[in-house]
């Protein structure tokens, strides 16, 4: 049975449903980073975020349109960290239970953050056991909702709104740069770029330890990969969804791959020149626009930094890194 893709109708309303929920992030430049590159770079700030992290658009879209039943019986899903958050945080909003099924080695802010908006946390080895068939364990058992972290089409059409604030701000792009892990992110900016810009290139950018996502574009159908090590740890995802992929497919202009090194010299560049914090995740698509992995010089260009949230002693580590 074929599957009901998401489109750009979903992701407009789903901008009606998060008007007033989310913020408006702001776009930042760098007129040191614009005259290095020749270009013009604006920055969607999505580390700036409720619960410092674009998730929370696709989180709090996707409980907002379930039934009275659903919402009465709760919802569960699997996170490394940022959906989880957001799944906790607008599952209290709405007056909806939440259990997070989280890797015993995420980040402990996020772990934290999980817990803090009253969702119960259920730990897991990321190495031995698989998190989806533990959700959904606890789903069958229990009558909760499962509410993936990417590969939904209410989640993808929220995280596009992301993309089309983006352009509604800024205006036509030559190319957008879009953070790559399951694919929720990139698909629903997919959506908003192929209706407000068609001519924008965008680029999916995965750590290169864990590019499943690239792999699968080059080949044409989904690659499932072993579990990567990465400190971007929003984005270790093993295979692209079942929603993502035939969207990144179809719309994607390329899926790019950068090493843990390029991250770490983003974040200190956002850090020094620009005075924000963002996670090694959210660096993905900067680290290749700052490194110039494609050419970039005399375009206008759009960077998603998906989220902020890093431990403290991980973040002090990478900006004191020598390069």
């Amino acid at each position: 049975m074929s599957l009901s893709l998401p489109n750009y109708h979903d992701v407009q309303q789903a901008a009606q449903t998060l008007r007033g929920v989310v913020h408006r992030t702001p776009v930042l430049t760098s007129q040191t980073l614009n005259g290095r590159l020749d270009a013009e770079v604006y920055f969607k700030c999505e580390n700036l975020q409720r619960v410092g992290a674009f998730k929370y658009r696709g989180a709090y879209n996707a409980i907002a349109r379930l039934s009275e039943a659903e919402r009465k019986a709760g919802v569960v899903t699997y996170s490394s960290g940022n959906h989880g958050q957001a799944i906790a945080r607008a599952a209290r909003a709405l007056g909806v239970t939440a259990t997070i099924v989280m890797p015993l080695d995420a980040p402990r802010a996020k772990r934290n953050a999980a817990a803090s908006y009253g969702a119960r946390i259920i730990p897991y080895d990321r190495n031995t056991e698989d998190r989806v068939q533990v959700a959904q364990g606890l789903a069958d058992a229990e009558g909760l909702t499962l509410i993936p972290p990417f590969d939904h089409p209410d989640v993808i059409a929220g995280q596009g709104t992301a993309a089309l604030e983006l352009f509604e701000d800024v205006g036509g792009l030559d190319a957008l740069f879009v953070p790559l892990g399951g694919g929720g992110l990139l698909a629903g900016s997919l959506l908003a770029a192929h209706a407000i810009a068609p001519e924008c290139l965008v680029y999916g950018v995965e750590p290169l330890a864990g590019n499943d996502g690239q792999q699968s574009f080059r080949k044409g159908e989904r690659v499932h990969i072993d579990p990567p090590s990465s400190i971007a740890d929003g984005a270790l995802t093993q295979c692209l969804g079942e929603y993502t992929f035939p969207i990144i497919k179809q719309y994607a202009h390329d899926i790019l791959a950068v090493e843990d090194g390029k991250l770490i010299h983003a974040m200190q560049f956002f850090a020094e020149r620009m005075k924000i914090v963002v996670e090694p995740t959210g660096c993905l698509g900067a680290a290749a626009v700052i490194r110039e992995v494609v050419p970039v010089r005399g375009m206008r260009i759009g960077v998603i930094l998906s989220g902020g949230n890093v431990d403290l002693a991980s973040y002090a580590a990478c900006l004191a890194h020598e390069p």
